[in-house]
C-alpha cells in the first residue's frame, strides 16, 4: 500500500512555509505559525481527520496575520493534493455535521479537481481573541484553490464565534477524512465517469 504523504515548501517575500502531511496518520499535529488560534483550528483538522500535519510558518506578523494565514492555507492545499495523487480508489466525497454546545456546522467536500468554495458563515463577532474571523475565508480559499477541491461550509447555528469556528474546522477534518478514505470496492478505480479528477 503506497504512502500518501507529502512535504511542500513555499517561500515568498511575505512568508516562508513548510507543510508535511500524512493522509493515513493518527491525527498527530506539530504547528509553529505564530498565529495561535489558527494552530488551534488546524489541530482540529488533524485530530478529527486522522491526518498527521506538521507546519512551520514564518511570516510578516508585524503587519498582521493575513499573509501567514492565507499562505498556510495555500501550502496545506498543495501538500494535500500531492499526498492524494491521482485519487484512484478513494471515496472522493465527504461530509460531516459537527456540534459544539449551541453551534452546529456542516461541511461537504468533493475532491473534484475543480476549485470551488461556498462559505455561508455569519460570525457573531469580528475577532476571536486577537484573530480576525475574515481570515478563515482567506485560509479556506487558498486551500481550495491549491488542493483543487470543491468545499461547502455552512454554519447552521451558533452564538459563540469560537464555537462557530471550531465546529467548522472539526467538520472539515471529518469530511476530509471520509473523502480521502480508501474504498475497497473502488480499488484502483477513478471515482469519476470522466476517467480523471
Amino acid at each position: 500500500m503506497s504512502q500518501r504523504t507529502a512535504r511542500v515548501e513555499r517561500n515568498t517575500l511575505e512568508t516562508q512555509i513548510t507543510v508535511s502531511v500524512n493522509l493515513d496518520g493518527t491525527g498527530q499535529c506539530k504547528l509553529d505559525t505564530g498565529v495561535p488560534f489558527l494552530e488551534h483550528m488546524i489541530d482540529q483538522v488533524a485530530r478529527h481527520g486522522l491526518i498527521d500535519i506538521e507546519i512551520v510558518a514564518k511570516g510578516d506578523l508585524h503587519i498582521d496575520d493575513h499573509h501567514t494565514v492565507e499562505d498556510t492555507g495555500i501550502t496545506l492545499g498543495q501538500a494535500l493534493a500531492q499526498a492524494w495523487g491521482d485519487k484512484k480508489g478513494v471515496r472522493r466525497y465527504g461530509h460531516a455535521y459537527v456540534p459544539l454546545d449551541e453551534a452546529l456546522s456542516r461541511v461537504v467536500v468533493d475532491l473534484s479537481g475543480r476549485p470551488g468554495l461556498v462559505m455561508d458563515v455569519e460570525y457573531t463577532r469580528a475577532m476571536i481573541g486577537g484573530f480576525d474571523v475574515d481570515l478563515f475565508g482567506e485560509f479556506f480559499q487558498g486551500l481550495v484553490n491549491h488542493a483543487m477541491i470543491t468545499l461547502h461550509i455552512d454554519n447552521l447555528k451558533g452564538k459563540n464565534a469560537h464555537h462557530q469556528a471550531e465546529t467548522i474546522f472539526k467538520a472539515f477534518g471529518r469530511a476530509l477524512r471520509m473523502a480521502v478514505e480508501r474504498d475497497d470496492r473502488m480499488a484502483g478505480v477513478m471515482p469519476s465517469t470522466k476517467g480523471s479528477l
